[in-house]
C-alpha cells in the first residue's frame, strides 16, 4: 500500500521548447464550439470527418466532447492501431487533458442526471412534450428559410401559453390534477437548476482553455490514472496505456507514404545529392569501408552544430538514427515492425547498423540519419534526413529537408465572451454589446438529455454522432499548416539546410580521405551543392516534378 500515491500528481505538460503546440492541441478538449469547426483545420495530409447521429439535433456533441472522446479511444484503446509520432509536441499531456476534461464533464453530468431523474423521468409525459417541442423548434430554426425559423420560436411560445391555460382550466381533480400540473412545471424547474450547473461547469472549462493558451494553465487532474490500491486494475491499465503512448512517441521507426512524404514530418521541400565515383588517391588501393563507417562521423559532426565560431544562438539539434518503412500513399493504417530486434518500439542498434550496410537497393526498410530542430515553441519542426548508399563504385550521400508547420489557428484562438449587439435606448443609431449567458436554453437541454447516457459512450455516438479522426493518425501532423505562409518560419527552414549540408559534406570528405579516396570530385560537387542550397524556393520534392 505504501507504494501507491494518494492521487494523480501530473506535472505541467510538454518538454522545453514544445509547449505552445502541445497546449494548443490540448485546449481543444475544453472547447464548447460546434464540432464542425474542426473541419476547418483539415490539411493536404489528412482530413477529419464528423458523422451525424440518429437524433443529432438533441444529442450532438460539441467540439470538446467529440475531440476528447475520439482522442481517448484512438490513443488509449486496447486494440488501437499504431500511431504516428507527433514531432514538436508531447502526446501524453494532450491525452491527459482529454481525460481531465472528460472528468469535469462527468462530474457535471452526475448532477444533471439527478436533476433529470427528479424533474424529468418522474414526470416523463411532460418531459417528452417539452423535448418534442424543442426538437421541432431546433429543426425549424436550422432551416434555410427565415420564416421557418421564426415559426419554430413561435411554436415554443405557443406551447408555453397552452400549458398555462391547461394548468388553470384543468378538468381533473385530486392526485391526477396535481400530477398533470407538476408534469408541466417540473421540467421547467429542472431546466433552471440544470442551467446553473451547466453555467458553472462552462466557466471551469473555459478557464482551462484560456489558461492553456495564456501559458499559465495548470496540469490535468486525472486521479483515475494513479492506482491507490493493488486491486485497482482499471487505473493500472490506464497508467500502462499512457506509458505505452510515450514509448511509441519515442520510436525510431518512421513511415514513408509516397507523395505524402514521411508521416509526421510534414512536407519534403528539398533534396540534394552528392554522388561521385570512388577513385583511389595516387593510384593506390582504397581501404575498404562500409556505409556505416561514413554515417558515424556524420553523426558526430552533426552533434557539433551548436558549437559554431559565431555566437549566433543556433539551437541544439536532436540527432537520431531512423528506420524508414515504406507504405502506400492512401494507406489507412501502418504496421510497426516486430520481432527480437525490436524493444519498446525501438530498433536495436545492431539491427540499425545492419540495415544501413545491407538494405540499400531493392526491398526492405531503409536507414536515415536525421537532425531535427524544434523551433517556435514546437510550432515549427525542421528535419534534415541523410542517407548514404554505395552501389558498385559510386557513393551517394543524399540530404532531404522536411518542414512541419504550426498547428491550425483554430487551436490557438482563446475563448471569447458571448455577447450580442443591440441598439441604445436613446441614441438608437448607436449599438452596444451586452453579455449573454455561456449556456443558452438549447444547450442546457442538450446537456441534460446527454447526461444519463454519459456512461454509455457508444450509445451517445449512435444518437448524436462523433468525430472520425484521419488515418494513419498522429496528433501533430493531422492539424498542421504549411510553414511557408509564415515569413520567418520559411526563412528558418531554408537557413537550416546550409549548415547541415556542409557538416555532412565535411565529415564525408574526411572519411574518404582517411580511406585513400581521391576527394577532388567530391569537393567540387560539394561546392556546387553549396550554391544550389541557397535557392530560396522550396519545392514539393516528393512529387518528382519533371
Amino acid at each position: 500500500m505504501d507504494s501507491f500515491g494518494p492521487g494523480a500528481q501530473v506535472p505541467l505538460q510538454g518538454s522545453a521548447g514544445q509547449t505552445v503546440a502541445t497546449h494548443a492541441l490540448a485546449s481543444a478538449a475544453y472547447r464548447d464550439s460546434p464540432v464542425e469547426e474542426i473541419l476547418k483545420a483539415n490539411n493536404e495530409w489528412h482530413e477529419s470527418t464528423v458523422t451525424a447521429g440518429k437524433f443529432s439535433k438533441l444529442f450532438r456533441p460539441n467540439l470538446g466532447e467529440a475531440f476528447s472522446r475520439a482522442v481517448q479511444v484512438r490513443m488509449l484503446g486496447g486494440a488501437r492501431k499504431p500511431l504516428i509520432q507527433s514531432f514538436g509536441t508531447e502526446p501524453q499531456p494532450i491525452v491527459e487533458h482529454c481525460l481531465a476534461a472528460t472528468r469535469i464533464r462527468k462530474q457535471r453530468d452526475k448532477l444533471l442526471t439527478l436533476v433529470t431523474l427528479a424533474f424529468g423521468v418522474a414526470f416523463l409525459p411532460g418531459l417528452l412534450l417539452w423535448l418534442t417541442v424543442i426538437y421541432l423548434r431546433r429543426s425549424l430554426a436550422g432551416a434555410a428559410d427565415k420564416r421557418a425559423g421564426a415559426m419554430g420560436t413561435a411554436l415554443l411560445f405557443g406551447v408555453g401559453i397552452l400549458a398555462v391555460i391547461f394548468m388553470v382550466r384543468l378538468p381533473f381533480t385530486g392526485f391526477l390534477a396535481v400530477y398533470l400540473r407538476a408534469m408541466i412545471v417540473a421540467p421547467v424547474l429542472g431546466w433552471f437548476l440544470a442551467k446553473r450547473i451547466c453555467e458553472a461547469t462552462a466557466k471551469d472549462l473555459r478557464a482551462c482553455w484560456d489558461g492553456l493558451l495564456s501559458g499559465g494553465g495548470v496540469g490535468p487532474k486525472i486521479p483515475e490514472a494513479v492506482p491507490q490500491d493493488p486491486n485497482e486494475t482499471a487505473a493500472e491499465e490506464l497508467r500502462q496505456s499512457l506509458e505505452k503512448l510515450t514509448a511509441e512517441q519515442r520510436s525510431n521507426v518512421l513511415f514513408y507514404a509516397g507523395p505524402k512524404g514521411i508521416l509526421g514530418m510534414g512536407t519534403r521541400w528539398g533534396s540534394w545529392q552528392l554522388a561521385e565515383e570512388l577513385i583511389p588517391k595516387d593510384g593506390r588501393e582504397i581501404h575498404a569501408f562500409r556505409t556505416w563507417d561514413v554515417i558515424r562521423p556524420i553523426h558526430d559532426q552533426l552533434k557539433l552544430l551548436e558549437r559554431g565560431t559565431l555566437k549566433t544562438g543556433f539551437p541544439t539539434p536532436s540527432v537520431n538514427h531512423w528506420i524508414v518503412v515504406p507504405v502506400g500513399e492512401g494507406a489507412k493504417e501502418v504496421a510497426r515492425p516486430e520481432g527480437e530486434n525490436i524493444v519498446t518500439y525501438q530498433v536495436k542498434p545492431h539491427e540499425i547498423q545492419r540495415i544501413c550496410n545491407e538494405n540499400q537497393f531493392g526491398k526492405g526498410n531503409r536507414h536515415y540519419l536525421g537532425v531535427q530542430f524544434v523551433l517556435w515553441d514546437g510550432q515549427l519542426v525542421l528535419t534534415m534526413m541523410i542517407t548514404v548508399t554505395a552501389l558498385l563504385h559510386t557513393l551517394r550521400i543524399e540530404v532531404t529537408g522536411h518542414a512541419l508547420g504550426p498547428v491550425h489557428p483554430l487551436f490557438t484562438t482563446k475563448p471569447a465572451p458571448k455577447t450580442k449587439a443591440v441598439s441604445k435606448a436613446v441614441r438608437f443609431w448607436e449599438t452596444k454589446e451586452i453579455p449573454l449567458p455561456l449556456v443558452d436554453t438549447d444547450e442546457v437541454v442538450r446537456l441534460a438529455v446527454r447526461a444519463p447516457l454519459t456512461w454509455f459512450p457508444p450509445v451517445l455516438d449512435y444518437l448524436g454522432g462523433k468525430l472520425v479522426l484521419p488515418e494513419p493518425f498522429g496528433l501533430r501532423h493531422a492539424w498542421a499548416d504549411q510553414p511557408w505562409r509564415h515569413r520567418f518560419m520559411a526563412d528558418d527552414a531554408i537557413r537550416a539546410a546550409t549548415p547541415v549540408m556542409r557538416a555532412v559534406h565535411t565529415a564525408t570528405i574526411k572519411v574518404l580521405e582517411d580511406h585513400g579516396v581521391d576527394t577532388e570530385r567530391f569537393a567540387n560537387r560539394s561546392m556546387v551543392l553549396s550554391g544550389l542550397v541557397q535557392d530560396p524556393a522550396p519545392r514539393k520534392a516528393d512529387s518528382y516534378d519533371a
